[in-house]
This record gives C-alpha cells, structure tokens and sequence, in this order.
C-alpha cells in the first residue's frame, strides 16, 4: 500500500456558527492542499470533515499517518467510542445521542477502504503543518 501523511484541521468564527477546514495531503514529498467551508457548523463538524476530505481523495487504499489537533476526532477512534456508538445504534454511554452521526459513518466507511493511524498534535502549538491546516481553515471561511 502506498504511505500517505494528512495533516488536517478544522475551525469555526463561533461554534456554531461559519467555518472551514483544511488539510494538507503528503505522498513522496509532494504536498496536496485542500479546504472547504460551512456557513454554519460547528468546529467538531469541520474536523471530522478535514479528515473525511482528505481521505477521500485518495484513489486506492492507502496507508495513512493522520495528525490532527482534534481531541474528538482522535479520541473516538483510538479509543474506539465511536464503534461502541454505532453498535448501541448511535448513543454515547451516558445513553445520550451521539453527535455527527452523518459525518461519523463517512468516516467509518472509508477507515474500512484505508489502514489509518490517528496521532494527536497540540494545537496551536507551532506544529508546521497544524499551523497550515489552520490557517486554511480560517481562510476558507473568511471568504464566505
């Protein structure tokens, strides 16, 4: 399988409210930037859409090396949450309603095509490609 890194973030001018996502796409030294936003949304819809994005245009399955600075993001998967919500048909232990369901399930779907492996960065933090992916996410919804 071909090794592909993505760095992603997502961001939000009020949460809910307008926001954007970014994500760089790394194969052999060639970067692939990427972005999109929502006029309204909320910051835990635009992470997991950065990732879900870049995933996505990945044409055959890959493996993948995934830093985001999402504490949401990484903790469901790695701590597997996000299985235990979809096989208790989308209810968190505290038996409320998971959130995201639409976007989970996309990103369920392509963690089946891809072998990823989700790091956790600190945001803000002076990561390189954090910053970038930030700054994508900002810009994209600043222009809308």
């Amino acid at each position: 399988m071909k090794k592909v890194e993505i760095y992603t973030d997502g961001a939000c001018s009020g949460n809910p409210g307008k926001g954007g996502w970014g994500a760089v796409l790394v194969y052999k030294g060639i970067e692939k930037e990427i972005s999109g936003a929502e006029a309204q949304t909320t910051n835990n819809r635009m992470e997991l859409t950065a990732v879900i994005k870049a995933l996505e245009l990945l044409n055959e399955p890959c493996e993948v090396l995934l830093t985001t600075d999402s504490k949401y993001v990484c903790d469901a998967i790695n701590q597997k949450w996000v299985y235990g919500w979809r096989k208790n048909s989308w209810k968190k232990a505290d038996k409320k309603p998971a959130l995201n369901v639409d976007l989970w399930e996309k990103l369920l779907e392509l963690l089946e095509r891809h072998s990823v492996e989700f790091v956790w960065v600190k945001g803000h933090n002076g990561h390189p490609y954090n910053e970038r992916c930030d700054k994508l996410a900002v810009d994209a919804y600043n222009g809308i």
